[in-house]
C-alpha cells in the first residue's frame, strides 16, 4: 500500500471527505442495508489508497461508482455462494447434525476459495469456470477459448491445484 506517501494519502482523505456520503448513498441502492453500503464504500478508498501513483483524477465520482460497483458484483457473488451452499446443505438429512460452526468454517472455505480463484489468470479461470459450472468437455472448452487441448488440461491442474491449497488454509 502507498499509505507512506503523504501526498497520496492527503489526496485520497480530500476525495474521502469530499464523495463518501454521495458514494455511500448511491451504493444503497445497490445492496440490503446502509450499512453494507459504508463497508463497500469504506473498501472502494481502500483500493484507490491502496493504488500506486494515483493523479488527480478528472472525474472521482466515475471512478468511484466504477470501483464501487466491482465491489457490489463481488459482494452478491459471495452472497449467492453462501445462499446456495446454505440451500445445498438444508436438502441434505445430515443438516440437523451438522453444527453452526461447520456451517461457517465451509463459508469461509467457500469465500476462500472466491477469493483465490479470482486471482487466477483469465484463461485458467475461463477454464475452470467452463468445465465446472459450465458442464463443458475439454475439446469444447478448447475451442470456445482458442486454446489447445493440452493447455485446457494444465489450466485445470492449476486450478485444482490452486482450489485445494485454498481447503487447506
Amino acid at each position: 500500500m502507498t499509505g507512506a506517501d503523504p501526498t497520496h494519502s492527503n489526496y485520497v482523505s480530500e476525495l474521502f471527505a469530499q464523495h463518501h456520503g454521495w458514494l455511500c448513498l448511491r451504493i444503497r441502492r445497490w445492496v440490503d442495508s446502509m450499512q453494507t453500503a459504508e463497508d463497500i464504500a469504506s473498501d472502494t478508498f481502500l483500493q484507490v489508497l491502496a493504488a500506486p501513483n494515483v493523479v488527480p483524477i478528472r472525474d472521482p465520482r466515475a471512478l468511484l461508482t466504477t470501483i464501487a460497483q466491482r465491489l457490489v458484483y463481488e459482494h452478491w457473488r459471495r452472497r449467492d455462494q453462501e445462499r446456495g451452499y446454505l440451500q445445498g446443505v438444508s436438502q441434505e438429512a445430515s443438516v440437523s447434525s451438522a453444527s453452526v460452526e461447520s456451517h461457517a468454517a465451509t463459508l469461509q472455505i467457500l469465500d476462500r476459495l472466491d477469493r483465490r480463484l479470482d486471482r487466477l489468470p483469465v484463461k485458467i479461470k475461463s477454464t475452470f469456470v467452463l468445465s465446472r459450472r459450465g458442464g463443458l468437455t475439454y475439446p469444447e472448452i478448447a475451442a470456445h477459448l482458442g486454446i489447445s487441448q493440452r493447455s485446457v488440461s494444465d489450466y485445470m491442474d492449476q486450478a485444482e491445484t490452486c482450489c485445494r491449497r485454498a481447503c487447506l488454509e
